[in-house]
């Protein structure tokens, strides 16, 4: 791979090549065409991490806390991934979710959902467990609401869909082009890489796993550090498909700040069943036996983490308990659906969510763009950030100061410039 061209700088320098950055990097353009525009990634394709690894819901937004960034963004991305997904024939479809309860205990944490989507502005309808049972005939449950507007989508044939895009508006890509070192002189970002040195009069750091790490060598304060959590799945296999015919969740546990195992439909027909929720022992620990000593380090001398820990010390044991037992791990699966027997579930595949945590033990609960000198680091971006990634590009976009030697184009939000799809 040939470096930058010596002396060249450019507008714009997108650092991460999940769906974030190329989503960013495509907002880009479309404000800005003439603008000369760098998206750089360590890895040598697209889509490698948190994105590569998605299961693929595009979410409504029924959990988020009412005039959240998540809310706000989460339900316009609902709109604008179908259409972008109906636009480039990228698999999707509209699906529909249920959140079921299956005890009684469960009823008023069910009912405060129900008011949280409301209040987000959803239909939803409340279900008995005779409305349930008619939606998904296998679930035993005491009530349900049914959200109709989640969907799934093929997240990594989306940024297939956005790549094919940028190369044809002129954005240069990297691949294979590791950031090493960042410094600003001059009124310049000079990124130090595996492949050179690149400048940019503007920076955007969308690295996600690796986020706080980029925002701190670029001089940034995030205010938290990103703790990797592994969410380990099972499939169902092909002959038990039958059992799912939506979207199955949980009513989440409200000291736990996860959601819970479920039942979950891919646009290749297959339906995979989790994820539990434990320390990854790497940034991309994507197996249990992977193992990165710095990163393992940082989590475990971590306050936030520690506090995060002793607060959730019985969650966290059953969730590393299902980890290594299959049979407790069909168990919260039976809670939703009994007829599923360990003889029906094989394993399949893992994400690691990169998420963000205060000194303090909280949970930072919402996308985090933190702001520098000349630059943006989204420094926290968990689900429901794939749904929202177009969304949460144009709010980077809205948030960049004047540039008076580019001319950004003038169309009317939610019409695409001409020669640019939408």
């Amino acid at each position: 791979m040939s470096g930058p061209s010596k002396g060249a700088v450019y507008d714009f320098v997108v650092i991460g090549g999940g769906i974030v950055g190329l989503a960013t990097a495509y907002r880009l353009q479309q404000r800005y065409p003439g603008a000369r525009t760098a998206m750089l990634d360590k890895e040598d394709a697209p889509a490698r991490h948190q994105t590569g690894h998605n299961s693929g819901v595009v979410h409504a937004g029924v959990y988020y806390a009412p005039g959240s960034m998540k809310a706000r963004l989460c339900q316009a991305g609902n709109r604008s991934m179908a259409d972008f997904c109906v636009q480039y024939g990228v698999p999707y479809e509209r699906c529909g979710k249920l959140i079921v309860a299956t005890t009684n205990s469960e009823l008023p944490q069910l009912a405060r959902l129900e008011e949280r989507g409301r209040l987000n502005g959803l239909e939803i309808e409340r279900l008995t467990p005779e409305g349930v049972r008619e939606v998904e005939p296998h679930v035993d449950a005491v009530a349900g609401l049914r959200v109709r507007t989640t969907g799934i989508a093929d997240y990594v044939a989306v940024c297939v869909a956005l790549v094919k895009e940028l190369h044809m508006s002129g954005t240069d890509i990297r691949y294979g082009t590791r950031v090493t070192g960042l410094k600003r002189t001059g009124g310049e970002h000079h990124i130090a890489t595996s492949e050179g040195e690149f400048r940019a009069r503007f920076l955007i750091n969308c690295a996600g796993l690796h986020s706080d790490r980029i925002a701190r060598l670029a001089g940034a304060d995030p205010q938290s550090q990103i703790v990797p959590f592994r969410g380990e799945y099972y499939e169902l296999r092909p002959e038990k498909r039958y059992l799912v015919k939506h979207l199955i969740y949980p009513v989440p546990n409200p000291d736990f700040p996860f959601l819970g195992v479920h039942f979950t439909r891919m646009t290749d027909g297959s339906v995979h069943a989790g994820p539990n929720a434990v320390l990854a022992f790497a940034r991309e620990g994507y197996r249990k036996t992977d193992l990165n000593l710095r990163d393992l380090a940082e989590s475990l001398r971590y306050p936030g983490f520690q506090k995060l820990a002793r607060r959730n010390l019985k969650e966290g044991a059953a969730e590393m308990w299902r980890s290594v037992s299959k049979a407790a791990f069909v168990r919260s699966l039976q809670a939703l659906i009994p007829e599923v027997t360990a003889a029906d579930v094989i394993p399949a595949g893992a994400g690691v969510r990169a998420q963000a945590l205060t000194p303090q033990g909280a949970l930072v609960d919402d996308f985090l763009i933190v702001e520098g000198p000349d630059a943006l680091h989204v420094c926290n971006a968990p689900s429901p950030a794939a749904t929202a990634s177009l969304e949460i590009g144009q709010a980077i976009v809205d948030r960049l100061p004047a540039f008076d030697h580019l001319t950004p184009q003038t169309t009317a939000p939610g019409h695409a410039p001409q020669g640019v799809k939408p």
